[in-house]
């Protein structure tokens, strides 16, 4: 039987990424495993969490020419340059949402006959993703947004997620400073929601009702947790359907208005489609009410359902905009502004960590469909096969500009 030979690529993406798809320990376990039926090889690389010789102690092979294995892994977008013809790539391709910033990526992939299969499509049957960074963005992003609202205010310092050995690291710094008595809210249920109150629950921070949260006050620093169903109505029922939703998002307004108000820090999770509502918007900070100090803007989606302006990048994660002209103002201000932070690739400032997590999903669930001789959670997560658009991915014709 032919072995199956898997290339950890090295990422080309400027700025590099230092996550990687597999550890040398998972590495190991696998060719442990399957060894029968699997090669792996790793191309060096000098921006990786995990380095080089950390590979080769394990014995894990190196070459840089990857060009003769079957499947190629990475986590961000692969360079056009970079593609190799023919080949099957696993990585985040971040062209599903028809994002006009990989828009040639995929052309690219079309014309050299890449197989591509995204992560972020890996799900089971019941649509349940399988795999992915949400929780460490959401760990991370949440800790960046109270690392924000310590600067602005003056009132305590953090290290930043990057500068720490890893997530315990990060958490134990909590342990020496004392938390104002300010109100969170967390939008979103999905993994990115579920990390950031992971952070806030590890800090000690107290979650309460939504009824407490509008109308208590309290002498300690406390949190409220929004999934869809406390964020959005109906326009005409003010119920919430969450499959109508879905379907429908346009026939639904947000309720985050009342929130608004009561709000030092907003950390926002939430999945968000183009056709959904809003929580708000420029023009709303210019109101009286507008208390928001800090929007932590996890998901980073540009002028999404808040209105980020643009993502930042590690190492300078805050922007502000001034409340009455909406206009780019420096960060760090006490009052007149709205500090935000939209790191888009927030995993990667604990990447080892994340590493780890993401590498044993992907061990235990997609190497062993990876060996099937057909797979359906592959199948349907593949976006691009032989320079056409697999049957899921058609409605990306337009983006794309050619007939698939």
């Amino acid at each position: 039987m032919q072995k199956l030979k898997i290339g950890l690529i090295k990422e080309g993406k400027v700025p590099p990424d230092s996550r990687v798809p597999l550890t040398p320990a998972i590495c190991r376990q696998l060719l442990d495993q399957y060894g029968d039926r699997l090669e792996i090889y790793v191309a060096p690389s000098s921006n990786r969490c995990y380095t080089d010789e950390e590979y080769q102690a394990l014995n894990i092979p190196m070459k840089a020419d990857l060009s003769d294995c079957d499947v190629l892994m990475g986590v961000k977008e692969v360079p056009k340059v970079e593609l190799i013809r023919d080949k099957q790539y696993f990585f985040f391709s971040h062209t599903i949402k028809k994002q006009p910033y990989n828009r040639e990526l995929l052309q690219k992939i079309l014309m050299l006959d890449i197989k591509m299969t995204d992560y972020e499509c890996l799900t089971w049957a019941n649509g349940r993703r399988i795999i992915g960074f949400g929780r460490f963005a959401g760990i991370v992003g949440a800790h960046n947004g109270f690392w924000t609202y310590g600067r602005k205010l003056q009132l305590f310092e953090l290290k930043a997620a990057h500068e720490c050995k890893d997530y315990a690291e990060m958490v134990e710094q909590y342990k020496a400073i004392q938390l104002p008595p300010i109100k969170i809210v967390i939008t979103g249920n999905g993994r990115v929601a579920q990390g950031a109150k992971e952070m806030v629950d590890k800090v000690g921070i107290k979650e309460v009702t939504v009824e407490d949260y509008l109308h208590q006050t309290f002498e300690e620093p406390v949190y409220v947790h929004l999934p869809n169903d406390l964020l959005y109505q109906h326009k005409e029922r003010q119920d919430f359907d969450k499959p109508e939703f879905y379907q429908f998002p346009a026939q639904y307004e947000s309720t985050f208005d009342r929130f608004i108000p009561l709000t030092d820090l907003m950390i926002n999770g939430i999945y968000w489609a183009p056709a959904a509502p809003i929580f708000f918007s420029l023009e709303d900070l210019q109101k009286p009410d507008f208390n928001i100090k800090v929007l932590a803007d996890v998901t980073c989606d540009i002028n999404g359902s808040v209105p980020t302006p643009k993502a930042t990048v590690i190492g300078d994660p805050t922007m502000a905009v001034d409340l009455q002209t909406g206009e780019e103002v420096a960060p760090f201000q006490a009052e007149g502004s709205l500090d935000i932070m939209s790191v888009d690739n927030l995993p990667n400032e604990l990447p080892r960590d994340a590493s780890q997590m993401f590498g044993e999903v992907l061990a235990t669930y997609i190497i062993p469909e990876l060996l099937k001789q057909d797979s359906e959670i592959i199948e349907n997560a593949t976006i691009a096969d032989c320079g056409l658009l697999t049957e899921r991915f058609r409605y990306l014709e337009d983006y794309v500009g050619m007939m698939c």
